[in-house]
């Protein structure tokens, strides 16, 4: 059984900045991809931003030069760090690991 634990969400004025952070534990796997995906109330999930286990980085043309994407091969933890925040980027993001996916946290830019 494969869990990924999500944590750093929360609300932020426009402009700030947050942290994501994904761990994955259980079954020994190799998480060749990881990455974030998004879902605002309404919309389809879309894709945030990706990164295989040899370090190649996919971004939605909305995030880049915002949002950065990394990992620790050793951990099996993916972060995003999100600067620059609009209101448009709330929604609810999810982690993924190959096929897994996170339960989601709430992202919300407010002032």
């Amino acid at each position: 059984q494969v869990q990924l634990v999500e944590s750093g969400g929360g609300l932020v004025q426009p402009g700030g900045s947050l942290r994501l952070s994904c761990a994955a534990s259980g079954s020994p796997f190799n998480t060749i991809v990881m990455g974030w995906y998004r879902q605002a109330p309404g919309k389809l999930r879309e894709l945030v931003a990706t990164i295989t286990i040899n370090g190649k980085i996919v971004y939605a043309d909305s995030v880049k030069g915002r949002f950065t994407i990394s990992r620790d091969n050793r951990k099996n933890t993916v972060y995003l760090q999100m600067n620059s925040l609009e209101p448009e980027d709330t929604a609810v993001y999810y982690c993924m690991a190959n096929v897994y996916w996170g339960q989601g946290t709430q992202v919300t830019v407010s002032s």
